[in-house]
């Protein structure tokens, strides 16, 4: 008599784990679903022709309207909702050292087909000295913690003298 009780309990905990590993898919936007609930698993098999992953941009030329290289994207500005809303070049310098990050607009490049097996490039209608006189991009830096009330850091004493007393 145990060993049937036994055996339906562990049937019935057997099935229930299997119909709750079944539950039905998150619910998507056309459902009516709520944003958290939206989120599914849709892995991005393969990049399409028109798209461009951020290791290309990097160190892509820039070119001005006189087709003269002007720099080259050293980084991109994405907003929180994922959409690229600059680019971040370099200009001036030599190999990168002494180079002034200046931010454009993502809509103020064009891209230009490299050819006879060149890379693409990105051309916009700024000059170089129009960079060179624009503003240097600053990185956001989050502000830093207030210094604690009444005095801040005490001074170190040495292992031979007594503790100092305030």
């Amino acid at each position: 008599m145990h060993r049937l009780v036994i055996m339906t309990v562990a049937a019935s905990s057997l099935a229930a784990t299997t119909a709750l590993a079944q539950s039905p898919p998150a619910a998507t936007p056309e459902s009516g679903g709520t944003a958290a609930s939206t989120h599914s698993m849709s892995a991005i098999p393969e990049q399409k022709p028109d798209q461009w992953l951020a290791s290309k941009l990097r160190g892509m030329d820039v070119m001005g309207p006189d087709d003269k290289k002007i720099g080259s994207v050293s980084d991109l500005l994405i907003t929180r909702d994922g959409k690229i809303a600059g680019l971040v070049v370099g200009v001036g310098g030599f190999l990168g050292i002494g180079a002034k990050d200046v931010a454009l607009p993502f809509d103020a490049f064009k891209v230009v087909a490299g050819s006879n097996g060149q890379a693409d490039q990105l051309r916009v209608a700024t000059t170089k000295d129009q960079l060179d006189a624009a503003p240097a991009f600053k990185p956001y830096e989050p502000p830093r913690p207030a210094a604690p009330a009444g005095g801040g850091m005490r001074a170190p004493t040495s292992p031979t003298s007594p503790p100092s007393r305030p």
